[in-house]
């Protein structure tokens, strides 16, 4: 029984711990956008960079 007295002191704590450790993602942002990243993946990015297309027009150029 008397072990009810460690346990309940220390249980608040760590529920005080993730209370404050969602409270902190919710306002940093975290959960802001959950499917964003996801869908990123999947869309293709037509536009080369910049830097290809100069050494090609470069290339192209010189033949």
């Amino acid at each position: 029984m008397d072990i009810i007295y460690l346990l309940i002191p220390i249980s608040l704590v760590l529920i005080g711990l993730m209370v404050w450790a969602f409270l902190w993602a919710i306002q940093s942002g975290q959960f802001d956008d959950l499917e964003g990243p996801a869908h990123e993946i999947l869309m293709d990015d037509d536009k080369a960079p910049d830097s290809i297309h100069h050494n090609r027009k470069s290339e192209d150029l010189n033949n």
